[in-house]
C-alpha cells in the first residue's frame, strides 16, 4: 500500500506581529493615496479608506489614531518614496552638471507622478496645527538629500535654503500645472532645463 503523499515545499512561515502591523499600515496608506488620486481629498472618507484597505475603521484607528494621523503617515511615506528615488547618491567625481541633471530628473519623477498628486491634495488640506511641524521635518529631510548631491557647494546656508525652496516651488508648480491639464501634459522638458541651468549657475557661485 503506497504511503501517504507528503506535501512538497517548505511549510509556510507564520508572519510576525510586526510584519502584520507593517503590512496593514502599508495597505491603509496605499488606500489613502489611491483614493485621493482617483476621487479627490474631500470624497476620501474613513469608510472609503477602510474599504479599500480591506480592514475595519477600528483597525485603522488602532494603527494611526485618527484621520490626521493617517495624513501625516501618508506624507511621510511619500517623502520616503522621494528619498528612495534619489538614491544612490552620485559620486563627487561626477560633474556638477551631471549631478544637477540627475537630481532634477529623479525629483520630477516623483513630483510628476500620480502619487504626488495625492500628496499635493493632502498638503492643501493639512490642518493648520500640523503644518509647521511637517514643513520643518520635510525641510530637514530635503536638506539631507541636497547635501549628499552637492556636498562641495560653497553657497551660503541662507542661499542654499532659498535654492531648495525655489526648486520645490518650481517642481510643485509644474506638477500643479500638469494636474490642471488632466495629468496628460508634456514632460515639461524646457522648464526642467531652465531649473537645471539655474541650479548649476547658483551652485557654482562662491559663498
Amino acid at each position: 500500500m503506497p504511503s501517504p503523499r507528503r506535501s512538497e515545499g517548505a511549510p509556510r512561515r507564520r508572519r510576525s506581529h510586526a510584519e502584520r502591523t507593517a503590512e496593514t499600515r502599508e495597505r491603509v496608506i496605499q488606500a489613502v493615496v489611491e483614493s485621493i488620486a482617483e476621487i479627490g481629498y474631500q470624497r476620501t472618507t474613513s469608510a472609503q479608506i477602510a474599504r479599500r484597505a480591506g480592514v475595519t475603521w477600528g483597525a485603522v484607528q488602532h494603527h494611526f489614531g485618527d484621520k490626521d494621523g493617517i495624513l501625516v503617515a501618508a506624507l511621510e511615506a511619500s517623502f520616503a518614496r522621494f528619498a528612495e528615488l534619489l538614491s544612490p547618491v552620485p559620486s563627487r567625481d561626477e560633474s556638477l552638471e551631471s549631478r544637477v541633471s540627475r537630481f532634477v530628473e529623479r525629483s520630477w519623477e516623483h513630483f510628476g507622478s500620480a502619487h504626488y498628486r495625492s500628496t499635493f491634495e493632502i498638503l492643501l488640506n493639512l490642518p493648520p496645527d500640523l503644518e509647521p511641524s511637517w514643513q520643518n521635518g520635510m525641510l530637514d529631510a530635503w536638506t539631507r538629500i541636497w547635501s549628499r548631491y552637492f556636498p562641495d557647494s560653497r553657497v551660503s546656508r541662507r542661499r542654499t535654503v532659498d535654492l531648495m525652496h525655489y526648486t520645490i516651488s518650481v517642481l510643485s508648480g509644474l506638477a500643479a500645472t500638469r494636474m490642471l491639464e488632466g495629468g496628460g501634459g508634456s514632460v515639461r522638458g524646457t522648464e526642467l532645463s531652465f531649473l537645471e541651468d539655474t541650479l548649476v549657475r547658483e551652485l557654482s557661485r562662491e559663498a
